[in-house]
């Protein structure tokens, strides 16, 4: 059996992926973050991610709110700019959690 590697967005929809993910800016630097959650709204599929290796101007622990993309080469994260929409999800990532708590 071929061991095919999996690309971050294949690692991030998997559900037994327990791996933080690594990602390349446009310099083709790595970062590595933690997976929080995944959160599917409207027709889009948001990602939290926690940076691992720290970033400027992203305190420690702070998520950041990724958009899975369609494009003509295949899918994309991009961050999400729009602060109502990261707002969002993160209520319902609150949401969540807080229901999981039994709250």
């Amino acid at each position: 059996m071929e061991n095919k590697e999996l690309t971050a967005i294949d690692k991030i929809l998997a559900e037994d992926n327990e791996d933080n993910i690594i990602l390349y800016d446009e310099n083709d630097n790595p970062t590595e973050f933690e997976q929080v959650a995944v959160i599917p709204l409207e027709d889009n599929v948001y990602v939290i991610l926690v940076p691992v290796t720290p970033i400027e101007g992203v305190g420690e622990d702070e998520g950041i709110v990724f958009v899975i993309e369609e494009t003509e080469d295949g899918e994309l994260l991009t961050v999400v700019e729009d602060d109502e929409i990261a707002d969002e999800v993160f209520e319902i990532y609150n949401g969540l959690v807080d229901a999981e708590d039994g709250e």
